[in-house]
């Protein structure tokens, strides 16, 4: 049904049928009730193309994600649940979120580009953050609202939220060293992006606060995910003197890395201690433990759609904020996969 066909339906014009579906005040609210009931009565549905025309806006939030970093080594692990929270501040507003997949064939920029010229969205999450990013920059000049999962070296005042890479690396480096370790190995990402450069340098900080000296040769550069692990665990086999301990910046790491331990006769928790990252279905299920870190994912995307809204005028009033620089806090989970040191 069209709204010409609900105003003939109701005996109305079509302009205070409009009205009343918008919610204007000018509408009297008999006449606002019989509308809304006969549209749910008859299925009506705004076309939201012609509308976007007329209002100049789509109603449309876009979350980017690019597959060769995220969604491959994470599944919906991780951004399900981040979505759901999103979205369920953003129904509130009658606002959509679409996902956009950027492959891995196709340069990030380009594609935030393409995106932005085509008036798809009205506003922005974008993750996976860069050291220097330059679709921050981008999004600046153009004055697009945006908020970023992950902070980034690029300047400018914009909206950021990130998980707490440094506090997992110091409460992990603390854990160990209480257990006797002190050739601590770190996994860290084999790219650019922003986050193995925090966790790296919280790794460093809280060995030198604990009066151990930084070693180049523990930091494994790897892929985030089980071949990564495998090959981090490969690359501390090969080590004249092997780790006694591992943090690892992802999750699924931990899984190549068991393989290759149990290849070589290595036993995880008891011969080598692992901390891996974020709690998952796989960390719970893994042989023995993973002792890793508990984070709300719904939460964090509760938080990330409020930090974009308050940059919207059409709902900053609903979400007042100065100024969004939120390192998102996590807990830790002890498993099985560590403990005291055995060695000599």
């Amino acid at each position: 049904m069209s709204i010409r066909d609900l105003a003939r339906h109701l005996n109305i014009s079509i302009g205070t049928v409009s009205r009343a579906l918008n919610g204007k005040s000018d509408v009297n609210p008999e006449t606002r009730e019989r509308v809304l009931v006969a549209a749910k009565e008859f299925g009506y549905v705004p076309n939201q193309s012609g509308r976007s025309l007329r209002q100049g806006t789509t109603n449309t939030i876009g979350f980017m994600i690019e597959s060769s970093i995220e969604t491959a080594d994470n599944g919906g692990s991780f951004f399900m649940p981040v979505f759901e929270g999103v979205q369920s501040v953003f129904r509130r507003h009658q606002l959509d979120l679409v996902a956009l997949l950027c492959g891995t064939d196709e340069d990030p920029g380009a594609y935030l580009n393409r995106i932005v010229g085509r008036r798809f969205v009205d506003g922005l999450i974008i993750s996976a953050t860069m050291r220097n990013d330059p679709r921050i920059t981008f999004l600046l000049e153009r004055k697009i609202p945006f908020v970023t999962l992950g902070r980034s070296a690029t300047g400018g005042q914009y909206p950021w939220i990130d998980l707490d890479f440094e506090g997992v690396a110091a409460t992990a480096v603390a854990r160990l060293l209480k257990f006797g370790h002190q050739r601590i190995a770190i996994g860290v990402p084999a790219s650019d992006i922003n986050l193995g450069y925090v966790f790296l340098e919280g790794y460093r900080r809280a060995l030198s606060a604990n009066g151990i000296s930084f070693d180049p040769d523990l930091v494994f550069p790897a892929n985030s995910n089980e071949e990564g692990g495998y090959r981090v665990a490969t690359a501390m086999l090969a080590q004249k003197q092997m780790p006694t301990a591992v943090i690892l910046v992802n999750e699924n790491m931990a899984i190549g890395l068991y393989r290759r331990f149990y290849e070589a006769g290595i036993h995880p928790g008891r011969d080598i201690a692992v901390v891996g990252f974020r709690e998952s279905t796989q960390s719970r299920f893994l042989s023995p433990t993973l002792t890793c870190f508990r984070i709300s994912l719904r939460d964090l995307g509760i938080k990330l759609a409020e930090a974009l809204l308050s940059t919207m005028p059409a709902f900053a009033s609903n979400y007042p904020q100065d100024s969004i620089d939120l390192v998102w806090p996590m807990e830790l989970v002890p498993g099985e996969s560590d403990g005291p040191w055995h060695g000599t």
